[in-house]
């Protein structure tokens, strides 16, 4: 991720949450800067799994890195039970989960494309 673009708080977020999707072997992991279209977050981070399990695996483990080297719990937890999109709010940093045909189907990258992406 481009180093000093958000705040320490902000980046370490995101870098837990990236940290525990990659350990689940997640793929396309993509942080969208949202600073700039609204007021209410900071970053999206986007991730996919291959299937339910693996998807549901991706959230619990940016969950748990989360809280363990930050201390952090989400706010709210959307999509477990079905783990075909499973949202990890965090108030500046809003993590996505999806499964591929439902990341592809609501395409947030598109859907928000006049916002700064960077890629893994």
């Amino acid at each position: 991720m481009a180093p000093g673009v958000f705040g320490a708080y902000v980046a370490d977020l995101i870098g837990a949450a990236i940290t525990g999707a990659e350990e689940k072997v997640a793929h396309d992991v993509v942080v969208i800067d949202m600073r700039a279209l609204v007021d209410s977050f900071d970053a999206l981070v986007i991730a996919s799994g291959r299937t339910d399990r693996q998807v549901r695996a991706i959230a619990e483990e940016v969950e748990r890195l989360i809280t363990v080297t930050l201390g952090v719990k989400p706010i709210h937890v959307e999509g477990v039970m079905q783990a075909q999109w499973i949202a990890l709010d965090y108030g500046d940093v809003i993590v996505h989960v999806f499964d591929e045909a439902t990341r592809e189907y609501y395409d947030l990258e598109h859907l928000w494309n006049a916002a700064t992406t960077y890629r893994r």
